[in-house]
């Protein structure tokens, strides 16, 4: 269904990030395109456009850099994991930074995938409330970022730093995926790697067994 990204002869022919268009949000669909080093994200009109950035934003888990102030904040949350998944990606699909890329179809789509055990939200409270997170999906041990938010300083980031806990606490290698390398982002440890890398470092943890669950 989607191309063999991992052939070189085929790679040569997609020199860009956007793969291919069209499909569905269905979770067999969206399984397949992880396992193949994709992830989908709204087209013009109504159209599902399929990416695999070249270079990949990714987390190597010991390159996270925690400063002195973001040590002081993890005191200052309560995670917790898959206990609001529908408010964490509807609160990341409502922030300004995004776009709003993630629509109602996104939403219905991930919350099926996390009835189903796919998807996960890591998330902090303050207070009895809901005030950052992030969520992605898991397959094997690849864990691909979607996207996270914040209404408190640092709350994000103090997600992120309990999932990359998380993830090294667990046996097995790890692939933490972000997509993109931005500026924010790269504050935090993400560094960009070639696509034919990424896709090599997927296939060495797509058997390796969920932390999550």
């Amino acid at each position: 269904m989607f191309p063999d990204l991992a052939d070189p002869a085929v790679a040569a022919r997609f020199p860009y990030d956007d793969i291919a268009e069209g499909a569905d949000l269905t979770p067999g669909t969206l399984l397949a395109a992880y396992r193949s080093g994709l992830f989908p994200m709204p087209g013009p009109g109504r159209r599902l456009d399929w990416f695999s950035p070249d270079p990949r934003g990714v987390l190597v888990l010991p390159e996270l850099r925690v400063s002195r102030s973001l040590r002081r904040s993890v005191r200052e949350f309560e995670i917790r994991v898959d206990t609001a998944f529908t408010e964490v990606i509807r609160a990341c699909g409502s922030t300004r930074r995004d776009g709003n890329w993630i629509t109602a179809d996104f939403v219905e789509a991930y919350a099926e995938l996390h009835r189903l055990g796919w998807a996960h939200s890591v998330e902090t409270w303050r207070d009895g409330r809901l005030v950052g997170g992030l969520y992605g999906v898991e397959i094997g041990g690849l864990f691909a970022g979607e996207s996270m938010f914040h209404t408190v300083t640092d709350a994000s980031k103090v997600a992120l730093v309990a999932l990359v806990e998380r993830l090294r606490a667990a046996p097995g290698p790890r692939l933490l995926d972000v997509q993109w390398e931005t500026d924010h982002l790269a504050t935090l440890g993400v560094r960009s790697i070639p696509r034919m890398d990424y896709l090599q470092r997927l296939a060495e943890v797509r058997d390796t067994r969920p932390c999550f669950g």
